[in-house]
């Protein structure tokens, strides 16, 4: 970040009650992709979010084009950048050394995830060999290695894993027990099952603040894709809205901002921390999101 006072730490911000809005990237997979993707983060940063996060992809370059967009908003953006960090096809070692690549490029804030098996969704998860098994062993690793403020991944409807919803809880406490200081959810449709949630965290003894995920659809069959990855249902109510609009873009995408806006109105009044918009790497329905909340990160 660039030069100027210190900022407070991140957990510092998440835990003194101020909400806290933030933007998330997808890694691009190609210069052309890179160049859309700066153009969302230079739209989104006069809107100071709390942090923007670029999501992590173990391995290659896609673990290397992530580092080093993460290091280049830390150093030539305003913004406070949150690294992403995966279990998936990498060793202790080499987990180690991501943290350290986030740590050289000032980053102190990192978002640590088991991430999905590498056979894809449905397939059994393998650890890789000398790596980690769990999302809470990553959350202690990065502890270990230094001052970091870490978060984790929560899941409305539970994980697609989970036995249960009581046990998908459990397993979020289990992360906060190892040090994480907030989760962020993954994307969901309907406000109630996001404060249910929040209820069964505290049911076992997890009070860290807990950011709702929010994906404005934009596009129905991209959207019912990313639902079916994360485990969340698109309800018929949402369904009902929008598959009027399916062969028209302009105004499906319209709709989509419009029931966004509706929940995060709800989430927000509930008592919600803040928001994490998920992007996918365009700035237009996030910015017409927030314009319409009327809402700042702090207030």
């Amino acid at each position: 970040m660039p030069s100027g006072s210190t900022p407070p730490r991140l957990r510092d911000v998440l835990g003194s009650g101020e909400r806290s809005f933030s933007f998330e990237f997808f890694p691009p997979k190609d210069d052309e992709g890179e160049r859309r993707l700066w153009t969302a983060i230079r739209e989104l940063e006069p809107l100071a979010p709390t942090f923007v996060s670029v999501t992590y992809g173990a391995g290659g370059g896609t673990r290397d084009r992530t580092v080093r967009i993460t290091d280049r908003i830390a150093t030539e953006t305003t913004l406070r950048p949150v690294g992403h960090l995966t279990c998936v096809a990498q060793d202790v070692d080499e987990l180690r050394t991501v943290v350290g690549q986030y740590a050289n490029a000032g980053v102190r804030d990192i978002l640590a995830l088991r991430g999905d098996p590498p056979g894809g969704l449905g397939a059994p998860w393998q650890p890789h060999p000398g790596g980690l098994e769990h999302a809470a062993q990553l959350v202690e690793l990065v502890r270990s290695l230094g001052d970091f403020t870490v978060g984790v991944a929560a899941f409305c409807e539970g994980h697609p894993e989970a036995a249960d919803l009581e046990h998908d809880a459990r397993v979020l406490a289990n992360k906060a027990r190892a040090g994480a200081e907030f989760a962020v959810t993954q994307l969901f449709f309907r406000a109630e099952d996001y404060f249910a949630l929040v209820d069964r965290a505290a049911a076992v003894g997890c009070d860290i603040p807990i950011v709702p995920g929010i994906m404005p659809v934009t596009n129905l069959r991209q959207v019912q894709r990313f639902a079916e990855l994360s485990g969340a249902a698109l309800p018929p109510a949402v369904t009902v809205r929008l598959e009027p609009w399916r062969d028209d873009p302009a105004a499906l995408r319209a709709a989509g901002v419009e029931l966004a806006t509706e929940l995060c109105q709800t989430l927000l009044a509930g008592g919600a921390p803040g928001l994490h918009y998920y992007t996918l790497n365009r700035s237009t329905a996030t910015r017409e999101i927030h314009a319409a909340l009327g809402v700042s990160a702090g207030r």
